[in-house]
């Protein structure tokens, strides 16, 4: 072939490129390929989401299923977070990968009812799970003689129960005025908002209430345990003290009694007590107990307020906007993108919780270490 063909093919070329069909057409289809990718690559970041969700709860449930050290009714309600936890990460989160994803409702009426009580239902309780574990903690700080004897599996349960009814309350509401469409003219499966009262009833009883609470609490928690703490070993309420029997010239029996007393303690350098050959010690062991319960308060307070902490950056978004959506209706205007990054970020909470108990606290970081062995082996 020649030049002059070689130049004639290039201009036809040259012609077929610059064309503004052509651009468009290339457009669209660079267009459609970045959505594409884009979709995937989202997929997998959810999915992956998701499935560390399932995942941690599951080991929180199993270690706390065999360490007979972590049957406590402390535990009792953790675990009962751990499985709110999953039934998110498995009935919900899963049905929001691909709504977040395709951006249209093909699942038919019946699936969004399920998948919009489902979710109400789980995160609701999975937030008043935080609020009764906040409140086992405050009288277990605060009235710890007492609470100990009422603090049973049973009293657990009943704390359990009330988080399920009070869930299910939230979440029933909005099935008695849904608007029934067929397949082909339903395509978003949302809350009707059109119930104002609706919409401030669900977001105070499910959040904002919740979140108070747990302020409070907190507050209260922090202040006694700091109390607790930063009193020294001696200005505790009441001194344990212990009392030997040691054998005088008769050769009587050894054994050993404590007992409690609120007079003061004598001082290391004062010489020890005899009546009738029983001898009377302050046990250093005493106060070696009492500095690593003020260790473990402290603990306990700070892993607290880390979940607290999550908790409220993880939620506030979400019902902000769900809240002046509800009220201001048309008049105010909010990007999908960033509702759905805020109802994932929700969802996030879901798998920050366990992570956060088996991170920050000891019993179940020892019962996870030995179940990973034992796993291995």
């Amino acid at each position: 072939m020649d030049h002059g063909n070689y130049s004639t093919v290039g201009s036809l070329q040259g012609m077929i490129t610059n064309s503004p069909e052509n651009s468009t057409t290339m457009l669209i289809t660079w267009d459609e390929n970045s959505q594409l990718g884009l979709r995937i690559s989202l997929s997998v970041v959810l999915g992956i989401i998701t499935l560390a969700t399932i995942l941690f709860n599951s080991f929180v449930l199993i270690t706390i299923c065999l360490t007979r050290k972590l049957h406590t009714p402390a535990n009792y309600l953790i675990g009962s977070l751990a499985v709110t936890d999953l039934l998110v990460a498995i009935m919900v989160m899963p049905i929001s990968i691909m709504y977040t994803v395709i951006k249209t409702w093909t699942l038919g009426q019946i699936v969004c009812d399920i998948w919009l009580s489902s979710d109400i239902t789980f995160c609701t309780a999975s937030i008043l799970h935080l609020c009764v574990i906040a409140l086992d903690r405050y009288w277990a700080i605060t009235d710890a003689l007492e609470y100990t004897k009422r603090r049973t599996p049973g009293r657990a349960g009943l704390m359990i129960a009330v988080v399920w009814v009070i869930s299910i309350c939230i979440s029933i509401p909005p099935l008695f005025w849904r608007q029934s469409k067929a397949l082909d003219e339903l395509k978003e499966c949302i809350v009707n908002t059109d119930q104002i009262f609706y919409t401030i009833y669900s977001t105070f009883g499910a959040f904002y209430i919740p979140s108070v609470l747990l302020i409070i609490l907190y507050g209260r928690i922090y202040v006694a345990a700091r109390s607790r703490i930063l009193k020294p070993p001696s200005a505790f309420g009441k001194r344990f003290t212990t009392v030997q029997l040691v054998s005088g010239s008769t050769g009587s029996s050894l054994c050993s009694v404590g007992f409690n007393s609120q007079e003061t303690l004598p001082h290391s350098g004062e010489p020890p007590v005899y009546l009738n050959h029983v001898k009377i010690r302050v046990s250093d062991s005493v106060l070696e107990r009492k500095r690593i319960c003020a260790a473990r308060e402290r603990k306990a307070t700070k892993t607290l307020g880390i979940i607290l902490g999550a908790f409220i950056f993880c939620w506030l978004p979400f019902f902000v906007v769900a809240l002046v959506m509800g009220i201001c209706k048309e008049a105010c205007w909010f990007h999908p993108v960033l509702f759905d990054l805020f109802t994932w970020l929700g969802y996030l909470n879901s798998l920050i919780n366990p992570v956060i108990y088996t991170a920050f606290n000891e019993d179940f970081k020892r019962a996870f270490q030995k179940l990973m062995r034992f796993k291995r082996c």
